[in-house]
């Protein structure tokens, strides 16, 4: 009976040393680049904002806001529909505000001169 709860303390501390270590190793890596990210909420606001004047600048973060209002508020309404043919409804209307945002900022984006 010592032995196996030798065995089975071994076994918890080597369990323990090896979470430990590989909490180390995660903690240590460097973070992955946003490869392939597109603009969405990662692009970097410097860069794209960087020729803008400050009334421009303000304009687009106001138009980034509603956009974010107008989806916060349909994901509410899906969250709270109980019928699901309407909560299919919402949430066709909130693809298309994806897609047409999406539309949006393309077209924005290929408007804007190279470097």
């Amino acid at each position: 009976m010592k032995n196996g709860y030798q065995s089975i303390a071994a076994m918890c501390l080597f369990a323990l040393m090896t979470a430990t270590s590989s909490a180390e190793d995660v903690q240590k890596s460097p973070p992955m680049p946003m490869k392939g990210m597109g603009m969405g909420m990662h692009h970097g606001m410097g860069g794209m904002m960087a020729g803008m004047t400050e009334e421009q600048k303000d304009k687009h973060m106001s138009s980034m806001q509603e956009h974010m209002l107008k989806m916060h508020d349909l994901s509410n309404q899906i969250l709270a529909e109980k019928d699901p043919a309407k909560k299919e409804a919402l949430k066709k209307q909130q693809l298309q505000l994806m897609k047409s945002h999406h539309a949006e900022m393309m077209e924005s984006h290929q408007q804007m001169p190279m470097k």
